[in-house]
């Protein structure tokens, strides 16, 4: 695993950043050459968005656009409004 310190880290951040995402390999940030953080890549069910998983569980009955009960169910539709 490569370690680098953390002022050269700071210094490089978005180039780490960038070689940490095409590689998958993961560094060890030093502090006074001891470690203090360890820099990962995502893992694969991390990055997908959480409502994938509902994809292809949705049954529609009827018209979704329609409402549920008709005009002629509704008191403002009777015109006995008080």
């Amino acid at each position: 695993m490569e370690t680098i310190n953390a002022s050269e880290f700071k210094a490089k951040c978005l180039a780490i950043l960038d070689e940490v995402s095409a590689t998958g390999e993961a560094i060890v940030i030093l502090k006074r050459g001891k470690p203090v953080a360890q820099l990962i890549p995502p893992t694969g069910s991390e990055t997908a968005l959480p409502q994938d998983s509902l994809r292809g569980t949705v049954t529609f009955h009827g018209d979704v656009l329609e409402p549920v009960l008709p005009p002629e169910a509704w008191e403002a539709e009777q015109g006995n409004l008080e």
